[in-house]
This record gives structure tokens, C-alpha cells and sequence, in this order.
């Protein structure tokens, strides 16, 4: 059962129905239920992995809260990184691992076969893990009291709106909330049922639409150009950020109209001034997780300059990793190190810079070049994130910086599907998009007495949807969210 299907369609009225309709102490416990039968729509055998991992975790957790013995602490501690990254590892990176290290052998002259196992990738098992190790991470810091009862702990752990794709949920945000005897108010269920429609907008309506697009270029990279692949890659730009904030923005709008209140994901990334505010603003539960978790343990930049540019060069390669076992996605990681080291170690040298030139870096026609800048080194890092392998990563480069520039551009389109119709509705999409996202923005500032008089244009929205829904449905082309396989 995914955001996208008819099934969650009839579930998610049912458990908010229930939710407000139960008595207060059968609300949590039916949520609890059908978070787990949510997970079991995906794979219903694999609801053993993130109930193992949370009841490891609780064990872990109540055990260091009760002793005073550093050793003891530390013990449960390492156990729980263990299990949790142990399963994590097995999984998702088994089979990557050990093709790599064939593919090693066998380059260096020897004749080894890659041992390979049949394992099937549980759904949103990088985010849960994430969020039961700050779990338990915290209460080793002091910095939370454990959760007494196991089904509710399980409940902070696979609360379904944020389960498969996040937001990665700190215990200090969710778990109270979990516990406060919310009631309906209009307030909610406007301003969440708003954040869901733009989240199906953004799925629906312009992810899946440009897909196609983005599809016939980079699984045929050996007939594209470099203008198409330009093209696909800004395209791609666009697709992943409604794919993913588009999931976000369903999770943040159910967990709303029940009162409570998730996480921000995404801040208008692609406004950003720099690649380091680009992280600051895209995908905020995971850049706050590794930068809490990770970044700040390592030594962060309280360190010389060399340890602190290895800690951030750590930080993105683990990123690159978390995002999948494939190559291409640790070489986007690395891209992602070096535009962050060579950012902190120019900062001095820009700024001396504009000093000199005496125009402020955040007047418009500065800070235009500076989004331009960074949208387009943003870009160019998603061609590897994208490319199905490293070596058609390498046809793309070859193509960008050598022989890829003989096609036209009306060719270019042709073999992409972007007629006249397509680039019109593609552009439309994108621009109501930033409408849009605008609107989701600046909800929390706005009054909602008579928000049902003037924003009749949501009411359009929602048909747009269905009928994009349906349409995409009656030709085969609904896909599922791009982070589910992280």
C-alpha cells in the first residue's frame, strides 16, 4: 500500500475516523496496529526486521537508563549499533559488497564467481533504523528518559505516515505528541488535508508526469545527447524533489489532521545560495541525523582544518552510502564532499572578494548567480545519483564533455516524447508546483476562519489530481516513491 493507490485512499479515512472516535487510551494502541498492517501491505515477512530492531532498541534503551556502569551503558550501546547496522548491512549491502570485492579480485588477475544471495530489500529500513538508533543514542546521552512500554516505543518507531520514507523523527518530537489526547479541529484538517493535496500534486501530477522523460534518456544513454541529457538531468532535478518532498508533504498532512505535527523535510532547496545551504534545506531529518549522530561526534569543525574537512568528507561519503548500494551512489556523495570542502576553504578568499568589490552578496543580481551556480553543480551531482551504473555515468560524461553535441534540439526532443503538449503541460505542472509549495509554505501564518471561501481553488486541485490519478492508472505508469528503495 503506498500514498499513491486506492487502497490507502479507503484506509487513511478509516484510522482517522477511529483515531478520533476511540476512547484516549484506544487510540494509540489502533494506531500501533495499523502502522504495522500498513508496513505488512509492502512485506508483510519482513515486519519480523523492524520489530526485532525496535524491541533490541527498547531493551537497550531501559537497560542503560537503570545503570550507573559506564560499561554496562557502552555495552548495550554497541549491541544495539551492532544488531540494527548488522541487519541494515546484510540486507542492503551484502550483495554490493560482495560483487565489489569479486569485481577487485578479478580486475587484479584473479578468477573468483560473486557469491550472491536472494534478499529481498525491506522498505524503509535505512529510515527506521535511523530513527530507533537516535533513540537509542539519546537516552545514553541523557538527553531523553526511555519509554517504559514497548508497544508504545514500537508505535514512535513505525507511526505509518513517516514510516517507509520519513521524516527520520527525533523521540523529542514525536513521542510526546504520540501520547497528547488530540481531538479534531478544522484548523488541522484543512491545513493537513492541504498539505496532502500538494503532495499528490507534486507525485502525481509532476513526478510521474516527467518521468518518462527522464527515463528515456538515462536508460538509453548510449542514443542520448548531451543536450538531452542536460535537459533530463534538470528534469530529474525537478522529479526527485516532487517525488520525495511530495511524500513528505502526505506524511506531514496525515500526521496533521490528526494534531500531530512532523517534521520540516525540505525548505525550498533549489532557492539555496550554496551547496551547503542546499543541504541545510534539502532532506533536514537525514542532514540534522548525520550531522548530530556523525558529524559533530567525528570532531566537526572544532578541529584543524584537515580533520575537520575528513569529518565532512565521512559524513557525505556515508550519505552517498545510506542512499544505496550502488557506486554511483557513493561517487554523488564524494562530488558532494569535495563542493563542501572546497567551499569551507574558499570562504575566506570570497569573502575578501566581494569586500574588495564592494557589492553585497545578497543583492539580486549576486545572489542569481549564486542560486544559478549552485542549482547547476546540484545538478550535475545528480547524474550519478541517477545514472542506473557508474559506467553509463561515464557514457554521460564522455558525451557532456566531448562527443554528445551533434544532435539538434527539436531531435533531442523528439526522442525524449516531448512534443508541443508535453513541454506545455510539463511547464504547467512545474509552475502551479512552485505556486504551490508556496502556498503549503506560509499555511502555518495564515487564518483559517474563512479559508474555505478563498481558497475554492483547492477544490480544482483535488479533481486535477483524480484525473491525473486516474489517467496515469488506466496507462500503467504509477510508480512508486524513488526513497523506498533507501
Amino acid at each position: 500500500m503506498t500514498f499513491n493507490s486506492w487502497e490507502f485512499l479507503l484506509f487513511y479515512p478509516i484510522v482517522a475516523l477511529l483515531y478520533f472516535v476511540l476512547p484516549r487510551k484506544l487510540k494509540w494502541p489502533m494506531l500501533l496496529v495499523a502502522s504495522y498492517y500498513f508496513y505488512a501491505c509492502y512485506q508483510a515477512e519482513l515486519t519480523v526486521l523492524i520489530f526485532g530492531t525496535t524491541l533490541i532498541s527498547w531493551i537497550a534503551s531501559n537497560i542503560i537508563s537503570r545503570t550507573d556502569n559506564k560499561r554496562v551503558k557502552k555495552l548495550w550501546l554497541s549491541i544495539t549499533l551492532i544488531v540494527c547496522f548488522g541487519v541494515l548491512f546484510f540486507y542492503k549491502y551484502f550483495n554490493f559488497l560482495s560483487g565489489s570485492v569479486t569485481g577487485v579480485i578479478n580486475m587484479l588477475g584473479g578468477e573468483v564467481s560473486a557469491f550472491e544471495m536472494k534478499l529481498l530489500l525491506p522498505v524503509g529500513i535505512s529510515f527506521y533504523t535511523f530513527q530507533t538508533l537516535s533513540y537509542v543514542i539519546d537516552v545514553y546521552r541523557g538527553e531523553v528518559e526511555p519509554e517504559r512500554n514497548f508497544f508504545f516505543y514500537a508505535l514512535f518507531v513505525s507511526f505509518f505516515p513517516q514510516l517507509v520514507a520519513g521524516p527520520i523523527e527525533r523521540p523529542g518530537n514525536l513521542v510526546p505528541q504520540l501520547k497528547e489526547p488530540h481531538r479534531f479541529t478544522v484548523d488541522n484538517g484543512i491545513k493537513g488535508g492541504k498539505h496532502m493535496l500538494v503532495g499528490f500534486f507534486k507525485k502525481i501530477c509532476v513526478a510521474d508526469l516527467i518521468s518518462v522523460y527522464v527515463n528515456a534518456v538515462y536508460n538509453d544513454v548510449e542514443s542520448a545527447s548531451a543536450v538531452g541529457i542536460i535537459i533530463a538531468t534538470v528534469l530529474f532535478a525537478v522529479q526527485i524533489y516532487c517525488d520525495f518532498s511530495g511524500y513528505t508533504d502526505i506524511a506531514i498532512g496525515c500526521a496533521r489532521v490528526m494534531g500531530i505535527r512532523l517534521m520540516k523535510n525540505f525548505d525550498h532547496p533549489y532557492t539555496a545560495k550554496t551547496v551547503k545551504e542546499f543541504w541545510s534545506r534539502w532532506h533536514i531529518s537525514l542532514s540534522t541525523w548525520f550531522k548530530d549522530y556523525l558529524y559533530i561526534p567525528l570532531g566537526g569543525n572544532r578541529c584543524k582544518k584537515p580533520r575537520a574537512m575528513f569529518n565532512i568528507f565521512v559524513v557525505f561519503l556515508v550519505s552517498g552510502l545510506w542512499h544505496g548500494a550502488n557506486w554511483t551512489f557513493v561517487i554523488w556523495g564524494v562530488v558532494h564532499a569535495i563542493y563542501q570542502i572546497i567551499g569551507t576553504l574558499t570562504i575566506p578568499y570570497r569573502n575578501s572578494l566581494i569586500r574588495r568589490i564592494g557589492i553585497s552578496p545578497d543583492s539580486l543580481p549576486i545572489a542569481f548567480i549564486r542560486r544559478t551556480v549552485t542549482f547547476i553543480l546540484v545538478c550535475f551531482a545528480w547524474i550519478f545519483f541517477r545514472a542506473n551504473t557508474v559506467g553509463e555515468a561515464g557514457i554521460i560524461m564522455e558525451k557532456l564533455f566531448s562527443t554528445g553535441w551533434n544532435v539538434t534540439i527539436s531531435g533531442t526532443l523528439t526522442h525524449m516524447g516531448l512534443d508541443t503538449v508535453a513541454i506545455a503541460m510539463t511547464a504547467l505542472s512545474i509552475i502551479t508546483l512552485v505556486m504551490l509549495d508556496r502556498m503549503v509554505t506560509y499555511e502555518d501564518e495564515r487564518d483559517t476562519s474563512d479559508i474555505l471561501v478563498r481558497d475554492a481553488s483547492f477544490v480544482y486541485l483535488i479533481w486535477i489530481i483524480l484525473f491525473a490519478w486516474a489517467l496515469l492508472l488506466s496507462k500503467d505508469m504509477m510508480s512508486t516513491f524513488i526513497y523506498f528503495q533507501f
